[in-house]
Order: structure tokens, then C-alpha cells, then sequence
């Protein structure tokens, strides 16, 4: 059946990024979020206007959104947990992929603000079957090329934060070029397409 962007969720597919919980893993609330989390810019690192990935489109809204990848903070403290973080050229050591933000840091209008008031984000891990709204259609690292996903596909935390299928623009790989230290997000069940304007996948973190 086919995966209608409205399936599931609320009406702010404008201006946020959401996340459909299918079949539940754990619903992480420990943790605290980085100041950065209510504050970084969307896409938070990779900026060029061909880059930016079409799934992005509309957004404006600073902070982490729903369905964008929780990665540890060390440079926080510890137990912190926010977006990807880059100092000057380069991509900041031991951040470490734990799963799929469920809502943005900073809310929508007109309803209430947990993250802001209590500094908490929750986060999906621990298996499961989830569909998101958001994900890098684009290459990141270089020029310029779309990308396309099909079932099976494995999954990865893109230096912006979203999945990404293309292990070169891992967050983790451009800490440390090597496939093996690279985390599998997911692995692709429903590809996105002009039926499907989710995408859906198998948890692994």
C-alpha cells in the first residue's frame, strides 16, 4: 500500500521533519539535548544550495528536527546528545550515531515545547520499523549528484544529520575514512518514490 506523506502524523510536513513509529523500538528520553540543538541551522553543515537535499525543502526551523539522527555530544558532556557538530573544516571526533530524533527541539507553534522545557529529546533506537520524511537526496561531500534508494539499501548518519545511503558522506567516515567505523542506521524496506513519499526502514541502532 502506498505511504502517503499524511499518513500517521500532524500537518506540519512544511515546515518540520517527522517520523512514523510502524512497529516500536525504545523511546530513549534519556539524555540531554546541546544548546545547539534548539539552534543549529538546517542543513547544519553542508550549506551549497546544490547540496541542500530536496527533503529539506520549505524548512526553515532552526534546531534538530524529527526524523534527523541523535548523535552523542562529548563536547558537551557527558550524556548529552544533539545534531552534527563542525569546527572549522573539521568534523568533531566520538560523536556517535544513536538513533532518529522522534520531534524537533524547538516544537511547532501552538503546542507545547518539551524539549525546551526540560531540555530532554527523545530519540528512537533499540530496532523497530520506522518511515521519515527526511533524508539526504543529494550527494554531500563534492559535487553535486542525486541519489536514489532502493529496498535493501543500508543507511547512514549524513555529516547533516540525515540518512544518507552513500557511505563517503557519513559523518563518521570523514572523522575516519573507514567503512568499519561507520554505524548502519537502517536498512531501506520501502524506497522512496512517486507512490511513497516515505521513506521506511528496519532500525539497526
Amino acid at each position: 500500500m502506498p505511504l502517503a506523506q499524511g499518513q500517521g502524523s500532524g500537518d506540519f510536513a512544511e515546515t518540520s521533519g517527522r517520523i512514523h513509529l510502524f512497529h516500536m523500538g525504545i523511546r530513549n528520553a534519556m539524555g540531554i539535548l546541546t544548546a545547539d540543538a534548539f539552534t543549529q541551522a538546517t542543513p547544519p553543515i553542508v550549506t551549497a544550495a546544490a547540496n541542500v537535499s530536496t527533503t529539506l525543502s520549505g524548512i526553515t526551523k532552526a534546531g534538530v528536527l524529527g526524523a534527523t539522527v541523535a548523535f552523542t555530544r562529548p563536547d558537551a558532556g557527558n550524556g548529552y546528545h544533539g545534531g552534527p557538530v563542525q569546527v572549522g573544516a573539521a568534523y568533531v571526533a566520538g560523536q556517535k550515531p544513536l538513533g532518529l530524533f522522534i520531534n524537533d527541539a524547538v516544537g511547532n507553534a501552538f503546542e507545547n515545547t518539551p524539549g525546551v522545557a526540560s531540555g530532554r529529546g527523545p530519540y528512537v533506537s533499540g530496532q523497530g520499523v520506522v518511515g521519515v520524511t527526511l533524508w539526504e537526496t543529494q550527494i554531500q561531500i563534492g559535487a553535486s549528484t542525486a541519489l536514489t534508494y532502493a529496498a535493501g539499501d543500508p543507511l547512514y548518519a549524513s555529516v547533516n544529520g540525515l540518512l544518507t545511503n552513500l557511505i563517503d558522506d557519513a559523518y563518521e567516515y570523514q572523522v575516519v575514512a573507514d567503512p568499519d567505523n561507520v554505524t548502519i542506521m537502517g536498512i531501506v524496506r520501502v524506497a522512496p518514490d512517486a507512490d511513497n513519499s516515505l521513506m521506511v526502514l528496519d532500525l539497526r541502532v
